[in-house]
C-alpha cells in the first residue's frame, strides 16, 4: 500500500473517531446532565455584617455539608417503581409517603447541590415530574399536600409551605441549568405563583392562607401559620412575575409579626405556630386549634421562623429582618447561657420550655444557628451552634429535623444564593 493510501486511511479512520465521539456525547449529555452555572459549593458574600462559623476552614464547612447531604440523599430521596419520578419519603408517618412541605425541600435541596452530585438535575427532574402527578383538585399547579403508602393522594387541597418551596425551587432550577431543556422551569413557577396567589394569599389581608382550601366564609380565613412566611422568597417572586402583590405580602407579615412581638412576647421575641384574628387584633391561636395544644406557642411549625426571617436579612439585608431576629437572639442566647445544650424543643411566647420538652430536636437548633448569622456578637455562639448541630447523626433522627437541618448548613456554610441578579 502507497504511503499517500496508508495517510488517506488513517484520516479516515481518524475522522470516524471524532464522529463517532462527537455522536457518543450527544448521547450521553442528556443522561448525565446540563452545565450547571452555579455548582456547590458557591461561597456568597451575603449582607455586610453577616457571619458564618469562623473556627474551621471553608473547605471543611463543605465538606461537612455535602458529606451530610449524600447521607440524607441515600435516606430520604426515593423512586417511584416503573416511573421516572421521585419524593422525598415522609418515613411513612401516619401512613404517609410523601408530603409536599417536603417535596419543596427536597427541590431547593437537589437545585442547590449542582454538580457535588452529578445526579442533581436528574434528580431535580424527577421530583418535579412527581410533583406535577399529584396536583390538588382546585388548581393542577398546586400541589396534593399528602401522598400517601399505598399510592393515593390527599387531593382536596394543598399547604401553602409546601407550594410555596417548590415555586422557589424552580426558581432555582431555572438560574441553575436554564428553562430550554425538556422542563421549562421559569414557565412552570410563574404558573405556580400565580395559583399560590389566587388561592393561598388573603387578598385583603395578604396573609398566607393555610392551604387553598379556606373560603372567604370559613372560620381560618383570618388565620395564618407563621412559618409560611419567606420573605426572601416572595421578593425573588415579585422579581420574576413583577406583582406588586408581593411586596404587600412582605409588607403586611412583617407588620404583622412585629405586632405578635410587642403584644405578646416583648422579651423572647418569639412568633407562634398560628396566628388568628387577622381582620381585627390579631392573637396567638388557641390550644388545638389545628395541630395541638401548643398551636398559640413557638412549637414544631414556628421552629422554622428564625431560619425564614433571618434569610431575608442574609441575602437582602432587610433592617425588619433585623429588629425581629435581634430580639431573638438576645434571648435565646440569655436563656442558654450561650450552651447550646440547654435548648429545648418548644417555648411558650415568655420564653419558658414547654413541659417535657428537655430533648434536641434539629428543626430547632438548626434555625438559631442561622439567625446567629446575622450579627458579628454572635460569632462564638454560632460556632458553638454548628459544632453541636453537626455532631448528630442522621440514623438517630426523621425526616422534618434531617431536612431542615441540612437546608440551614447550605445556608450557614455560606452556599445559598439569590436566585436575583
Amino acid at each position: 500500500m502507497s504511503s499517500g493510501i496508508v495517510k488517506t486511511c488513517q484520516q479516515n479512520k481518524k475522522l470516524k473517531l471524532l464522529i463517532l465521539l462527537h455522536i457518543g456525547l450527544s448521547f450521553f449529555q442528556p443522561i448525565y446532565g446540563q452545565r450547571s452555572f452555579k455548582p456547590f459549593p458557591q461561597h456568597v458574600e451575603y449582607y455586610k455584617g453577616c457571619i458564618k462559623p469562623n473556627h474551621v476552614s471553608q473547605k471543611t464547612l463543605d465538606n461537612t455539608v455535602s458529606n451530610f447531604y449524600y447521607q440524607w440523599k441515600n435516606r430520604f430521596v426515593k423512586t417511584v417503581l416503573g416511573k421516572q419520578e421521585k419524593y422525598i419519603w415522609f418515613e411513612g408517618v401516619g401512613k404517609k409517603q410523601c408530603v409536599s412541605e417536603g417535596q419543596g425541600y427536597g427541590m431547593i435541596i437537589t437545585a442547590l447541590m449542582a454538580d457535588a452530585d452529578p445526579e442533581a438535575k436528574n434528580i431535580y427532574d424527577d421530583l418535579y415530574r412527581y410533583y406535577q402527578s399529584h396536583h390538588d383538585k382546585k388548581s393542577k399547579y398546586l400541589m396534593a399536600w399528602a401522598q400517601f403508602t399505598n399510592g393515593k393522594s390527599d387531593d382536596a387541597t394543598s399547604a401553602t409551605d409546601g407550594d410555596l418551596d417548590i415555586a422557589y425551587s424552580l426558581l432555582l432550577a431555572d438560574k441553575q441549568w436554564g428553562s430550554k431543556g425538556t422542563i421549562n422551569y421559569i414557565n412552570a413557577a410563574k404558573n405556580m405563583l400565580a395559583a399560590i396567589m389566587k388561592y393561598e394569599v388573603n387578598p385583603n389581608t395578604y396573609s398566607l392562607l393555610l392551604c387553598d382550601g379556606i373560603e372567604a366564609e370559613s372560620k381560618d380565613y383570618y388565620a395564618t401559620r407563621s412559618s409560611d412566611f419567606m420573605p426572601s422568597h416572595f421578593k425573588a417572586f415579585k422579581g420574576v412575575t413583577n406583582d406588586k402583590r408581593w411586596e404587600k405580602v412582605i409588607n403586611a407579615n412583617y407588620k404583622l409579626f412585629n405586632q405578635m412581638q410587642v403584644r405578646y412576647s416583648p422579651d423572647a421575641g418569639l412568633i407562634p405556630d398560628f396566628i388568628v384574628d387577622l381582620s381585627t387584633k390579631a392573637k396567638p391561636a388557641p390550644a388545638k386549634f389545628l395541630e395541638s395544644i401548643y398551636d398559640g406557642q413557638y412549637n414544631y411549625n414556628a421552629c422554622r421562623v428564625p431560619w425564614r426571617i433571618a434569610t431575608d436579612l442574609i441575602l437582602n439585608g432587610d433592617n425588619r429582618s433585623k429588629a425581629l431576629i435581634d430580639k431573638i437572639n438576645k434571648w435565646v442566647r440569655e436563656t442558654t447561657k450561650n450552651t447550646p445544650y440547654n435548648l429545648s424543643a418548644g417555648y411558650t411566647l415568655t420564653g419558658n420550655d414547654i413541659k417535657g420538652r428537655y430533648f434536641e430536636a434539629l428543626s430547632f437548633i438548626a434555625p438559631f444557628a442561622v439567625a446567629a448569622m446575622t450579627d458579628k456578637n454572635n460569632q462564638q455562639w454560632l460556632n458553638n451552634i454548628w459544632d453541636y448541630l453537626i455532631d448528630f447523626k442522621l440514623k438517630d433522627y426523621d425526616y422534618y429535623d434531617n431536612t431542615i437541618k441540612l437546608l440551614d448548613m447550605i445556608i450557614i456554610s455560606g452556599n445559598y444564593w439569590d436566585v436575583r441578579p
